[in-house]
């Protein structure tokens, strides 16, 4: 728990500081921009990979019966949302292999090894992530709240930062071009309705929560 947070604090710190920088080393501002942009992109590729490891670390995998590689499904269901999996056995070298396809084109490959159930220590530092409450609303009509749920180590506008990156990324991506094909209206109602669990839960954010908070008005979005 300890070392994530200190290392969520250094890219926090880091990204502070190209903030700082960038505008007196790249006076164009659309350029530093698309700096700051890829700089973002690339840590956050880097986290989901060492999510994704992380996570795969933890699936008990004692043996390769049906039963067990449909809990393992079951896992990667709850964890990743509606992205495309494929989960299949190797019975010859005792693996199984799993490939995760996120909506915005992102894929991860892992080869599980069969190995016995870990003993339980009581030490999961997912467990001490605490989430609290983070109700939103848009600039043009701030008495119609969603309440969502941001983890506590994140300020308000980190989580309003994160949480408008992932709108960008979500209508970008194969799910919301389809939507988008089929008439589904580009707001902010249809993405937080649709954008699934496993991304929200990337950048600390996950939907519907049910304490009181001081809500917090988005910015305005330009057209698009």
């Amino acid at each position: 728990m300890a070392e994530k947070k200190s290392k969520q604090d250094e890219q926090a710190q880091l990204l502070a500081l190209l903030r700082t920088i960038l505008p007196k080393v790249a006076p164009d501002a659309e350029l530093a921009a698309r700096i700051y942009s890829a700089a973002e992109d690339e840590l956050r590729s880097k986290n989901r990979v060492n999510s994704f490891e992380k996570f795969c670390e933890r699936i008990e995998l004692p043996d390769l019966e049906p039963k067990t590689i449909e809990e393992v499904k079951q896992h990667f269901a709850a964890g990743f949302g509606d992205a495309d999996m494929d989960i299949t056995p190797d019975e010859e070298n005792k693996v199984l292999a799993v490939d995760v396809s996120l909506p915005d084109g992102t894929q991860f490959h892992k080869r599980i090894p069969v190995r016995p159930v870990a003993p339980d220590t009581g030490d999961e530092p997912e467990v001490t992530l605490k989430f609290v409450a983070f109700p939103v609303a848009l600039p043009g009509d701030k008495e119609l709240t969603w309440s969502l749920a941001k983890r506590e180590n994140l300020t308000n506008d980190e989580a309003a930062m994160a949480l408008l990156k992932i709108e960008d990324d979500f209508w970008a991506s194969k799910a919301g071009q389809k939507c988008l094909k089929d008439r589904v209206e580009r707001s902010f109602p249809e993405f937080i309705a649709r954008v699934p669990a496993g991304l929200l839960n990337e950048v600390g954010l996950k939907r519907h929560y049910k304490l009181p908070e001081t809500v917090k008005v988005l910015r305005a979005k330009g057209g698009g």
